[in-house]
C-alpha cells in the first residue's frame, strides 16, 4: 500500500474524522513535484491525453500536533486525485521563476474516503 505522509492543523485533522472535510489540497513546487507528481525518466511530469499524471496513493497518513515525539495521525483513503492548474483573471496560466526555470503554478486535489486507521491519544 502506497501511503502519503503529510502534516495538517488541528482543526482539518477533525475535519476529516468528522466526515466534512472530503478533500486535500497541496501545492506543487519544484522540491515536491516528485511527491505529489507522476515523473518521466527526465524529471518532468508525465502526461496521458494532456492531463497531468498525479503520483498514485491508496491513502494519505495525515499527522497533526507537535513536531516532536508521538504525534496523533489518521490514516485516511484516497479514492482519487487530480493535478489542477492555476489560472489569472484572463484564464491565462499562471507562472513562476523559480532557481531560474519557469514553472507553471499547480495544485494537487486528493479526494478522501474512509477513514482507515486512528492513533489519538
Amino acid at each position: 500500500m502506497e501511503i502519503l505522509t503529510l502534516s495538517i492543523k488541528q482543526k482539518f485533522f477533525d475535519e476529516i474524522l468528522a466526515g466534512t472535510k472530503k478533500q486535500e489540497f497541496r501545492e506543487i513546487r519544484p522540491n515536491s513535484q516528485s511527491k505529489y507528481c507522476e515523473l518521466d525518466e527526465d524529471g518532468y511530469v508525465k502526461e496521458i491525453e494532456g492531463v497531468l499524471q498525479p503520483r498514485k496513493y491508496d491513502a494519505i497518513k495525515f499527522l497533526t500536533g507537535e513536531y516532536k515525539g508521538k504525534r496523533p495521525f489518521i490514516v485516511v483513503e484516497v479514492k482519487d486525485a487530480k493535478i489542477e492548474l492555476f489560472e489569472d483573471e484572463n484564464h491565462e496560466l499562471v507562472t513562476y521563476t523559480y532557481q531560474g526555470e519557469q514553472y507553471i503554478a499547480a495544485q494537487v486535489v486528493y479526494d478522501l474516503g474512509e477513514v482507515l486507521e486512528r492513533h489519538i491519544d
